[in-house]
């Protein structure tokens, strides 16, 4: 570790320094891929007519995403996120944690930020981002 950061950990309580190095993070179910408009119907129907992958349509509520379809992956599923204003595409994975305020503490303490401006969640949610930019919905087991 780094000077800063055990300097950081030295003011902590030990119970937050508990819970801090006891962060469990888990792979979700859920993959997102943001596709842009010009895109989607074709990479709908890839999935659907070459892949022959079960895929329905959902109904969304989103002021970013303006259509989604479900695809069955194994034991994932894959949501094609229509979004009008991207150039190309993204891939957005979910991580699941028991505690998503401890997990956020956690992440914070390794200069991890939330960026919660990306798109619209629930309040008990976050998104981060990896260092390559990839996108991850921090969410409750």
């Amino acid at each position: 570790m780094t000077e800063t950061v055990l300097g950081h950990l030295k003011l902590l309580s030990t119970k937050t320094k508990r819970i801090i190095m006891n962060a469990q993070f888990e792979a979700g179910i859920n993959i997102a891929i943001k596709i842009p408009k010009s895109k989607y119907e074709k990479t709908v129907a890839f999935y659907r007519d070459i892949l022959k992958l079960d895929v329905e349509e959902r109904p969304i509520t989103n002021p970013t995403v303006s259509k989604t379809h479900e695809v069955k992956f194994g034991n994932n599923v894959i949501w094609l996120d229509c979004v009008d204003n991207y150039t190309h595409s993204e891939t957005w994975l979910q991580l699941t944690v028991p505690n998503v305020e401890q997990a956020t503490s956690y992440l914070k303490s390794k200069g991890v930020e939330t960026c919660d401006e990306l798109e619209e969640l629930p309040e008990d949610m976050h998104w981060i981002q990896d260092p390559a930019g990839t996108v991850f919905n921090l969410q409750k087991r």
